[in-house]
């Protein structure tokens, strides 16, 4: 039985991380010499499906069931045909719902890839190119829509494939998704391309410094004049190296913080608004679902489900 002491302690909310070394063949896994681009498929419920983090990225598709998918920050409804692919140590978990009572056998379509070998292949071959404005984005999530189709016929194709014939089909699955424009990001806020690397450094610059510093004030004006620009021309650079304009994005930013702490801690709503850089509630609440769609406290009580059952182990 628990101690007093145990209860008044905080409950373990932290992404689990999955190491290669622990993706047995019996639960499903290729073996890692298989080569770059590996398949997974599982029913529900599996231990395979937890709160989790790795250094892999993975495109789900999901055949079977609907539920809560929990991708990042990020919560929402999934059906069959929901595609998402996650970046590198994005956590995430699907939660389904309406489950039969033996369950399911298989209820996701999992292509596992790592980045390195893209991108180092991408300094060679400039037709790879082509996809790594889309796996930047991919470290907030991505859902894609209308592919569900194509999707599991290039899911079978890959996973019928080894070899160069493997690659060869797994690239014609990147490339789908690459030219797909009917997406959205799931987590976070949105970083797009600056026009150069000094643009960029000042972008990234500004960005650590909201990120490092959320509670303290900024405003537009101070960070134009230290950048030496007017306000209407930082404007400008802003949301073309974001997509986002100033205030939105600082107020993104924080909520993002915010959700960080209602899911892995257990500090009331009333003090994480002034931790994160709100002078008020009332503005706290209403920014907060402008973006998420939620109040915080009912993201923090649909968070806890992403754990699964009983806030343990199996997404």
């Amino acid at each position: 039985m628990a101690s007093a002491r145990d209860r008044h302690l905080p409950r373990q909310r932290q992404p689990e991380l999955e190491h290669d070394y622990a993706r047995s063949t019996s639960l499903g896994y290729e073996a890692p010499e298989t080569g770059v681009v590996r398949c997974l498929s599982h029913g529900f419920p599996t231990p395979l499906a937890r709160w989790h983090f790795h250094d892999e990225y993975e495109l789900h598709l999901i055949v079977a069931t609907s539920g809560k998918a929990f991708v990042g920050d990020w919560i929402g409804p999934f059906q069959p045909g929901h595609l998402v692919l996650t970046g590198p140590r994005l956590p995430h978990n699907w939660i389904s719902m309406d489950l039969p009572e033996a369950g399911v056998a298989e209820r996701d379509l999992v292509i596992q890839f790592a980045h390195e070998p893209i991108e180092r292949a991408a300094e060679q071959i400039p037709e790879l190119a082509e996809v790594l404005p889309m796996l930047e984005r991919a470290k907030h999530g991505i859902e894609f829509f209308g592919l569900s189709q194509r999707a599991h016929e290039h899911w079978q194709r890959v996973k019928a494939a080894r070899g160069i014939q493997r690659f060869g089909a797994f690239c014609e699955y990147l490339a789908d998704l690459a030219r797909c424009t009917d997406y959205r990001l799931l987590s976070a806020v949105q970083m797009q391309g600056a026009d150069d690397d000094a643009q960029m450094d000042q972008i990234n610059a500004i960005v650590s410094r909201i990120t490092e510093h959320i509670a303290q004030p900024v405003s537009l004006a101070d960070v134009a004049a230290e950048l030496g620009m007017s306000e209407s021309r930082f404007s400008r650079f802003f949301r073309r190296a974001t997509g986002n304009n100033f205030t939105d994005f600082v107020n993104r930013v924080r909520i993002n913080r915010a959700c960080q702490l209602l899911m892995e801690t257990d500090r009331y709503v009333t003090h994480i608004c002034y931790e994160v850089g709100f002078n008020n509630v009332a503005n706290f609440n209403r920014r907060f679902l402008e973006i998420k769609g939620m109040t915080p406290s009912e993201f923090r009580r649909q968070a806890d489900h992403r754990f699964g059952g009983g806030g343990a182990a199996p997404g």
